[in-house]
């Protein structure tokens, strides 16, 4: 019987590939049907492993009676692949998956053909057993499938030509030598003797090329394949990425020590290293950056060039400093090698980006000079467009650049999907994504790489019901509080977005996350033992981030994250009508409000303890009680000074800060949020251009690991949601709240985007009155807050006049 199904599976195969039978899901001119069987195959190296290390370059030339007026392609590859269309870069993909979801990118590529001969070329690299976590593959392979029928000679098959460039070789990057955990992949070793120079160019003779192996029974299929399939083929759904050329700043340093032109910064001028020398030269980009790197040579045939990347410098006892001085340090950071051929003209590009803000060429020249014409870099980012902007004055702190410096940290992290680091690790961890999704909400408007994390999320989902701690990870990597997290980031998504059937099919995983920490309840209304890595926050007092008792069990931090997850979801499931879920999630509040206030309340200090044992004290546990409403309203006010004032308590690093802004702003101490910032304004003073991971813990100056990292960049969210106090007032950002927290502020403006327009703010405060204006999209209204007064809002501009002696 298993004979015969694979005969007449073959046999299907065999007649679609030959034409003579157009299966059902295939049809050209709507890509929506392509989640079936393609017309276009796999194709790999025929003479390769496919699993292995390995580059690899596809062409096939094909012509064209007259320049189409669209000529629309579907294209993938296992595992990235760089397309390029009669010699000009296309585009990078494919957006970053896994298997069940793997990215294809629709483009039409007409502008870039002529009548004629034309080449379509792409680079196709897989990193092998030096894969990032993020990344998946199945065996390197390539795909491409136009959408009309009629120019279906493009569509991959053995028809196309194949060479696997010897060229490259991987250089792992250590831990030991970046001074931290780094799990991006490997760097690039290029001999440049062996590359096929000009193989992306039409004219290139590829006659001495393979023809493909092409891929039959594991063929281009969607989901809904029914014989399934090693990848499902899904379209992207967030836009390319935002290519810009841009210049080095400048070179602060050459060894041995001399003065050199820098023209060839922004190609003025080439810089010649004479024959027989080695020479080392830093460059400072002032400003952190995330992009490709671009090095073109000429002549210096043997010269060994390593093109080193990191964050910061580091003196004698491995200590970052102040970023912007460079006297007594080095770098130590990832690094590219390329080895010269002596050709013209010879262009180095990294096969995956990276992050840096300083740079060192270190070049040592064999017997004949080498010219650098030019060392630039392409930034490579998601496209986010500012449309938020805050002004206060006066100036009680460098808002505008604490604004500048935490934007560009959101946009460093925030790729084909949100990273926690653009150098370390690229991840998208739930804890980070969900602070840098509201910020792209706030200050973009754009909801897309959010909607995208959901589903990645919810896809992660394993057997035992948590989620991955990030996503995609082929790793089975688990922090179980992200998991209820992401419960609360899909409460946030209702509130900022009115979109029901987006977050309906989400739901049910909802009740497997929190079923799996119901079982792990006790009697006494506390958490057990919760196994995985229970980890909370990077700072003195967690171990390796774990809070007390959250492996022993009776963790009241714990306890209380799972009851705030309880409350979001009891929210969403009030919206969706499931009134016997809503009714689970309260008592299982009940259990725990009775549990927390009776065993870990320490009525002596007026602070919940982080075990009943109450031997510690943080201000995350005590957040957290007010964010969940565990402690009763009447006592939230006092608690949250506790917090802001005890010093003795467990202290907040950068990333639940984000938690303890949104407990002030709960409780309506909103003007308390500026003692906060001076953190921020520290950072800054360390020559920072963008917010690091951790900050606010003992000698935190020293204990540094990443300069970008997504969660300190918060500020742009607590700008407009705390200081200008804009807020959702009910699901879907239908209606708006505005509550000024304008502390010691007397000028107020800012402005924001909404699913309707723009909501804006301008207000003039003294101690008698509040003047100015409030502006409302169409089809929304809303409330002003202003002490004990509320003001309703309707669309458009409207007044602002409240004056507290006599209103």
């Amino acid at each position: 019987m298993r004979r015969l199904v694979v005969f007449f599976t073959m046999l299907y195969y065999s007649l679609v590939v030959n034409g003579q039978e157009n299966p059902k899901g295939t049809n050209y001119g709507k890509w929506e049907n392509l989640k079936n069987v393609w017309e276009a195959l796999w194709i790999s190296d025929p003479n390769s492993n496919s699993n292995e290390y390995g580059v690899y370059h596809f062409r096939k030339n094909i012509w064209l009676k007259a320049q189409p007026t669209h000529f629309i392609i579907h294209v993938s590859a296992d595992n990235r692949y760089q397309l390029f269309v009669n010699g000009l870069p296309v585009c990078k993909g494919p957006a970053r998956g896994e298997f069940q979801n793997w990215k294809y990118e629709t483009i039409d590529i007409a502008g870039h053909l002529d009548a004629g001969s034309n080449t379509i070329a792409a680079k196709v690299f897989n990193f092998g057993k030096y894969l990032p976590a993020q990344h998946f593959t199945s065996g390197t392979g390539f795909i491409l499938q136009s959408d009309a029928k009629e120019h279906s000679v493009i569509n991959t098959n053995n028809s196309w030509k194949v060479f696997r460039n010897k060229a490259y070789s991987p250089l792992r990057v250590s831990g030991d030598r970046v001074r931290g955990y780094y799990v991006v992949g490997p760097c690039d070793s290029i001999f440049a003797a062996k590359y096929p120079w000009g193989w992306e160019m039409p004219g290139f003779d590829d006659s001495n090329w393979s023809n493909p192996n092409q891929s039959i029974i594991d063929r281009g299929t969607g989901a809904g394949f029914m014989h399934g399939t090693t990848r499902s083929l899904v379209k992207r759904t967030i836009p390319l990425m935002e290519e810009k050329a841009k210049k080095f700043a400048a070179v602060v340093r050459v060894e041995p020590k001399q003065q050199i032109e820098q023209g060839f910064l922004n190609q003025e001028k080439p810089l010649k290293i004479e024959a027989n020398k080695k020479v080392k030269i830093l460059i400072d980009n002032q400003i952190l950056d995330v992009g490709y790197p671009e090095l073109i040579i000429s002549n210096g045939k043997n010269s060994h060039i390593r093109i080193e990347y990191a964050e910061a410098l580091f003196d004698e006892d491995n200590l970052k400093g102040n970023r912007n001085e460079i006297e007594g340090k080095n770098i130590a950071g990832a690094f590219d090698v390329m080895v010269a051929d002596g050709g013209i003209n010879r262009k180095f590009s990294p096969l995956w980006l990276r992050a840096f803000r300083y740079v060192q060429l270190e070049i040592t020249t064999s017997g004949e000079p080498l010219y650098i014409n030019n060392f630039s870099y392409h930034s490579f980012k998601y496209p986010f467009e500012e449309k938020a902007r805050t002004h206060f004055e006066p100036q009680l702190f460098p808002f505008e650049k604490i604004w500048d410096t935490a934007w560009r940290t959101a946009r460093l992290c925030a790729n084909e999907t949100y990273w926690d680091c653009p150098y370390y690790e690229q991840l998208q961890y739930i804890g980070d994504t969900r602070i840098q999704a509201l910020i792209s909400l706030y200050v973009a408007g754009d909801d897309r790489l959010m909607r995208n994390a959901l589903i990645q999320f919810n896809n992660s989902i394993t057997g035992e019901g948590l989620t991955k701690c990030n996503a995609p990870n082929k790793k089975q990597v688990i922090i179980p509080p992200f998991s209820l997290a992401y419960i609360g980031m899909l409460h946030d998504y209702m509130m900022h977005r009115n979109d029901v059937d987006f977050l309906k099919p989400l739901l049910p995983n909802i009740e497997v996350i929190l079923a799996w920490f119901a079982r792990r309840m006790q009697t006494n209304g506390l958490l057990g033992p919760v196994d995985w890595w229970p980890f909370v926050d990077w700072t003195d007092g967690f171990f390796n981030g774990i809070p007390p008792g959250a492996e022993e069990g009776n963790s009241t931090l714990l306890t209380l994250v799972y009851a705030k997850a309880l409350s979001d979801a009891a929210d969403i499931f009030t919206a969706y009508g499931h009134l016997a879920k809503v009714e689970t999630c309260r008592q299982k509040l009940a259990e725990i409000e009775k549990g927390v206030n009776q065993l870990c309340f320490d009525t002596s200090k007026g602070l919940y303890a982080d075990t009943p044992e109450m031997k510690s004290y943080s201000q995350h546990t005590n957040v957290l009680a007010v964010l969940s409403g565990v402690a009763a309203v009447r006592n939230q006010n006092e608690l949250m000074k506790q917090v802001l004032t005890n010093k003795s308590l467990i202290q907040c690093s950068l990333f639940y800060k984000f938690y303890l802004m949104r407990a002030l702003a709960k409780t309506g101490m909103g003007e308390h949020y500026f003692d906060q910032l001076k953190i921020w304004e520290e950072m800054l003073e360390l020559g920072l251009s963008t917010f690091p991971e951790t900050a606010g813990k003992s000698n935190w100056q020293d204990d540094i690991r990443s300069d970008c990292h997504a969660w300190s960049a918060s500020v742009c969210y607590d700008f407009l949601s705390i200081i200008c106090g804009i807020n959702p007032l009910s699901q879907g950002f239908k209606t708006i709240k505005i509550a000024p927290a304008p502390g010691e502020l007397n000028r107020l403006k800012g402005k924001m985007p909404h699913p309707h327009g723009t909501i804006s703010v301008d207000l003039k405060i003294t101690e008698t009155d509040v003047t100015g204006s409030v502006s409302l999209p169409g089809n929304t209204t809303g409330i002003f807050c202003w002490q004990e007064k509320i003001l309703q809002l309707t669309e458009g501009s409207q007044p602002i006049n409240i004056n507290n002696k006599n209103d």
